[in-house]
């Protein structure tokens, strides 16, 4: 499956199928929240979170793919990723595309 953020893939004449979307909430336990805590205090990064991130987003876009998939697509076109605090050490990450077949 190619996945681009640019609205056409050069060499390629495409057929829109639809948006297809994939997303995750994810959240750290309460002993990871403290931690990342602490690190607000002090400053710098607080890689518990980078890491919960990163997965979220593989997680969101191997959802997106999947039905990209099941719609019969051969590549995603306008691939965006957005993300929203849900509660205290929660986020989601939502990604979105169009499916497209090649013609």
């Amino acid at each position: 499956m190619i996945v681009v953020n640019t609205p056409t893939i050069e060499g390629q004449k495409i057929k829109t199928l639809g948006m297809v979307t994939g997303n995750t909430v994810q959240s750290k336990n309460a002993f990871k929240d403290i931690g990342a805590g602490l690190r607000t205090i002090v400053g710098g990064e607080v890689g518990s979170y980078t890491k919960m991130l990163a997965e979220s987003r593989d997680l969101a876009l191997n959802r997106m793919i999947e039905q990209a998939t099941n719609m019969g697509a051969d590549a995603i076109v306008n691939v965006r990723f957005s993300s929203a605090s849900i509660m205290s050490g929660a986020a989601e990450i939502l990604a979105w595309g169009t499916a497209v077949k090649f013609v």
